[in-house]
This record gives structure tokens, C-alpha cells and sequence, in this order.
């Protein structure tokens, strides 16, 4: 098995890429404060099509050094926009008829191999602070939480990495209908 060189990749062009039909996925950054995670989440949102990052609160924004270690250009191709206040943006997707989910660990949250997600909807899913995770008014005005199932020691996944879980298996249940 020969590994293929980044020219047979067939990957799209940032033209291509913003002319695409998009992931009916929204992804909303709720007070990350590493650099690396942000640009991971812009590299994971460009591989699947994202349809928008929205960056909140003290997340930081682009055009940064440290962003664009992890993100290798991802920020040009990717939607995105600064909203200050996350609680306020995740209420005007709400009336727009925007499912927003938390991606959290809660009462009576649904496991993420559980969800399943709905043709024609689209979706917001919520990433919080490393430490605090997304705030409880986020949480509690969401119209789902759902959770990642763990099995080992830690109580938590790297932001980053939530984010690539949980895209990919929305990503894969998805596509029988994109």
C-alpha cells in the first residue's frame, strides 16, 4: 500500500471549497481560551464543510500566529464571526429554527450514538472553556445536550477533540441525506 502525496488528494480549491454546499453544521466556540484548539476546530470544520464557526466570548480571532499553526489556512475557507455574547447568539439561531445542542456532560443528556439528527435541520453544537466547559445558561437554553461517552479515568476530552467526535459521527449519520 503506497501512502498518497497531497497532489492526489483531489482535494477542493478555497474557491471550491466556499462554492460548495455545506454541512448543515454550525459550530459555536463558547470561551476557548487555547489558540490551538480554535485553529483545530477552523482544520476540522474545513475538512467536513462546516457551515460557519462562530467565536464568543474571550475566544480569540483570527488573523493569529498561534491560530493558524493548528488551522494551516482553514481560517480563509471556513465562515466565521465574532459574537461577544453566546447565550444571545444561540437564542437568535433558536428563532431562525436552528437546533442547538450543548455538547456537555448533564442530566438526562443524550449520548451522542443516541442522536440522532433530522434531515433538513440544521445544527449548532456548542463547545465550552477547557475548564468550566459551556456555561449553564448556554446549557439550559439549548434545545439538547448531548454527551460524549467516556469509560476511563478522565472526566473530559480536549475541546478539539469533543469537536472532531462529534462532527464526524453528525457528519457520518448525515450523509444518507447530503
Amino acid at each position: 500500500m503506497r501512502k498518497l502525496k497531497n497532489n492526489e488528494l483531489d482535494r477542493l480549491t478555497v474557491s471550491d471549497f466556499k462554492d460548495a454546499k455545506k454541512t448543515p453544521i454550525i459550530i459555536i466556540l463558547d470561551n476557548i481560551r487555547s489558540l490551538n484548539n480554535i485553529g483545530s476546530v477552523f482544520r476540522t470544520s474545513d475538512a467536513f464543510l462546516i457551515k460557519k464557526v462562530y467565536l464568543c466570548g474571550i475566544t480569540a480571532k483570527p488573523p493569529h500566529k498561534d491560530i493558524h499553526k493548528t488551522a494551516l489556512g482553514s481560517t480563509d475557507t471556513v465562515a466565521w464571526e465574532y459574537i461577544e455574547n453566546t447565550l444571545e447568539l444561540v437564542e437568535k439561531l433558536k428563532v431562525q429554527g436552528i437546533t442547538v445542542c450543548s455538547i456537555e456532560q448533564a442530566e438526562k443528556a443524550t449520548m451522542l450514538h443516541a442522536f440522532i439528527p433530522e434531515k433538513e435541520n440544521t445544527y449548532a453544537l456548542v463547545f465550552g472553556n477547557e475548564v468550566k466547559g459551556v456555561s449553564q445558561a448556554v446549557v439550559n437554553a439549548s434545545d439538547v445536550v448531548i454527551e460524549i461517552p467516556q469509560f476511563g479515568t478522565k472526566h473530559s476530552l480536549n475541546i478539539s477533540v469533543s469537536c472532531g467526535v462529534v462532527v464526524w459521527d453528525l457528519f457520518s449519520k448525515m450523509k444518507k441525506f447530503l
